[in-house]
């Protein structure tokens, strides 16, 4: 009865069963059959050319982009909340050689182009500063709320007009998409995102992240930076074969719908007065006292304890409905 991360949830049986036919001899790094397949099933995902990248983490598909987007001397702009900030241990530094991240306010870690627009004014067009070359945008954000197709596309306006780098950290894509029904194409290259880290982990995957470029110019030097940087795989065919598997029958959107179901049936015993923020993907933002937790807890619950008074709840794709429906009761009964 655990809800404390999606990253903790098992592997998808698609995604067991894709590394035992891998296991079996073919071309060593990205060579192999698996690996040359990726652009392809990326492609007639996102129904334009892509260029498709297997890394291990979250964070290395996140700061590879960056490092593509922003030279050492620049700023990425990004939510003061945003994971490259406040979860990866000063990684998008590591990867870019120094770039700066340049940390912005937003209503439920939501980015607002008249927002980004001011960051931009701020900034003198002098060598006296660092200026903006990249922005950062999290689908869906850290507080569990989705961007819209339009609402990308007004960022994506902002950021070709100050000539800005695009990046989506999609660590909970398939949970934006599944939540608005709208298509992957539309709430990224066609409304202006270059770069998008396409989380799998958390969607069924085992130790595979997908980093996909929309433009496909910035791949090349990147394949010399996931080497330099040490994830490059030699056996990468077991890393391909799990993304291919959760793209196979769009089990990464059924997957991403399960979780969001899972937490609107929480979200629901909640109610309004409880939620920090509106559940618009599998995360829960609830208000509760040490002592309501502490209750939850003792019930056999597992959660997060997220700023004072409030509790994360998360909800995974395989989630047990049964435990769903227990611990909604419980926080019925608080």
């Amino acid at each position: 009865m655990r809800f404390f991360s999606d990253n903790a949830a098992a592997c998808h049986p698609a995604v067991l069963d894709a590394l035992a036919e891998a296991n079996r001899l073919d071309t060593a790094y990205d060579g192999d059959a698996w690996s040359r397949r990726l652009d392809g099933a990326f492609s007639d995902l996102f129904e334009t050319p892509v260029r498709a990248l297997w890394v291990t983490t979250g964070t290395a598909a996140n700061c590879l982009a960056l490092a593509a987007l922003c030279p050492p001397e620049g700023a990425i702009l990004c939510h003061r909340d945003a994971h490259i900030e406040v979860d990866e241990a000063g990684a998008p530094g590591f990867f870019t050689h120094g770039a700066k991240l340049t940390l912005l306010e937003g209503e439920g870690a939501k980015l607002l182009p008249e927002t980004i627009e001011a960051a931009c004014d701020r900034v003198r067009a002098d060598v006296h500063q660092v200026q903006p070359h990249a922005l950062a945008v999290t689908n869906a954000s850290e507080y569990g709320l989705v961007y819209r197709a339009a609402e990308v596309a007004a960022i994506g306006e902002v950021a070709k007009r100050r000539r800005l780098g695009f990046h989506m950290d999609g660590a909970r894509f398939a949970n934006a998409v599944a939540s608005t029904g709208e298509s992957p194409a539309d709430v990224t290259w066609r409304a202006g995102v270059d770069s998008l880290s396409f989380g799998f982990v958390k969607n069924g995957g085992m130790s595979a992240e997908a980093l996909i470029f929309f433009d496909t110019a910035l791949a090349d030097e990147t394949l010399r930076r996931r080497k330099r940087s040490g994830h490059l795989l030699s056996k990468g065919r077991y890393l391909a074969a799990q993304l291919l598997a959760l793209l196979e029958d769009d089990r990464w959107l059924a997957n991403g719908r399960a979780a969001n179901a899972a937490a609107t049936a929480l979200a629901e015993a909640a109610g309004s007065e409880r939620l920090v923020h509106p559940v618009e993907a599998n995360e829960l933002f609830v208000r509760m006292t040490p002592a309501e937790a502490a209750r939850l807890r003792a019930a056999g619950y597992d959660f997060y304890d997220w700023g004072p008074g409030e509790a994360r709840l998360v909800t995974s794709w395989d989630q047990d409905m049964a435990a769903v429906a227990g611990l909604a009761e419980a926080i019925r009964a608080l």
